[in-house]
């Protein structure tokens, strides 16, 4: 499992704020951590950052990848009383937002405020509807719009200011786990494969995207960029072993229960294949779902660039997504990497996923 050193960086990942389009702060802490063991170490203009291992330049490049950002919400509007209206970013869920201390990010630091929750006693219980983003507003104590703008402005990030919790040595609970936790995992991954370079066949890239929540674009400008031979994404999946989940619609993932391979859509068939071999050869239990359309994550934007690129997703396992109370299992997490890096070790320097 992972060591406490590990365990202390993945806290402080998933600690650090890194709303979409906002993800500096995160990929800063996460640059720190894999340029002790990368070759080196390479960002974009919008933030994305990739880490090398150089193996040799006649061998095919194998790129892990994960993405960095998190759900959030923006300063939207303020009206004449200072109350700051809000809308989303990315996938956020308004029907939990009242009532929740939030933080809003701005060039002169943080700014804490709570969303505002009518009392039951006043609340017109003819007229109950779950709210909209318009409906929300955030309270930050003052009374007046000067004040407000002399502390945050229109465009500020917010988050929840929760923070992560382990809730026994396996389970761990928080907001942005979606997904840092693919960051880590990554990260883990890299830094195990350059303990034992003189195995490697291949070359390796570490991405970790940004702006996944509302496109996979970060993955996309990378991967035409970088130009890897295979790709292994990793990302979160619902565990739907919790009560109310129709499982004959949403599939019957359970959370501890190791790492899930996804089949169908941006998934070629003979890399999902080998990692099926691997599973298998290395007595990894993995679990399987279908993708009827698309993934919903960074491999669809990172299988068909240029002339394509062989991919596959390998997801972890996760309760209460897109929620300050995402739960994942750090058995899986680590099941996760060790399938990526027993996949990458299994790789011949020519390795080919031809179909024919």
């Amino acid at each position: 499992m992972f060591k406490k050193n590990q365990l202390q960086f993945l806290e402080t990942l998933l600690t650090t704020p890194s709303p979409t389009g906002y993800e500096t702060a995160g990929q800063k802490v996460w640059i720190d951590y894999v340029q002790k063991f990368s070759d080196s170490v390479d960002t974009d203009f919008y933030g994305s950052a990739a880490a090398f291992l150089k193996k040799d330049e006649d061998a095919i490049t194998v790129m892990i990848e994960a993405h960095c950002d998190e759900i959030g919400m923006v300063v939207q509007y303020i009206d004449e009383s200072g109350f700051i209206y809000i809308t989303r970013i990315g996938g956020s869920d308004p029907t939990i937002a009242r009532a929740r201390k939030v933080n809003i990010h701005t060039r002169n630091g943080i700014v804490t405020g709570v969303i505002g929750n009518t009392a039951i006693h006043l609340q017109n219980r003819n007229n109950q509807k779950a709210p909209e983003w318009k409906d929300l507003f955030i309270d930050i104590g003052v009374s007046k719009r000067e004040e407000a703008e002399e502390m945050v402005q229109i465009g500020d990030p917010i988050t929840y200011a929760d923070d992560v919790e382990f809730l026994n040595d396996d389970l761990v609970v928080g907001r942005a786990i979606d997904n840092r936790i693919g960051g880590f995992i990554i990260a883990h991954a890299l830094s195990e494969l350059a303990a034992r370079k003189k195995e490697l066949n291949v070359n390796v890239i570490a991405l970790n995207a940004v702006q996944e929540e509302i496109g996979g674009y970060g993955a996309r400008m990378m991967a035409h960029r970088l130009r890897p031979d295979v790709a292994l994404v990793t990302d979160v999946t619902h565990a739907t072993d919790t009560p109310g989940i129709n499982k004959k619609e949403h599939g019957g993932t359970k959370l501890g229960k190791g790492p899930v391979l996804t089949h169908g859509t941006a998934n070629q068939l003979k890399v999902v294949e080998f990692l099926e071999m691997t599973a298998s050869e290395h007595k990894i239990d993995v679990q399987h779902e279908a993708s009827s359309i698309r993934t919903g994550t960074d491999t669809d934007s990172i299988f068909y660039s240029r002339d394509g690129i062989p991919s596959a997703l390998i997801s972890t396992p996760m309760r209460y997504m897109h929620s300050p109370t995402e739960m994942i299992s750090l058995e899986d997490a680590y099941r996760v990497s060790d399938l990526m890096q027993k996949t990458i070790l299994g790789l011949k320097k020519d390795h080919s996923f031809s179909l024919f």
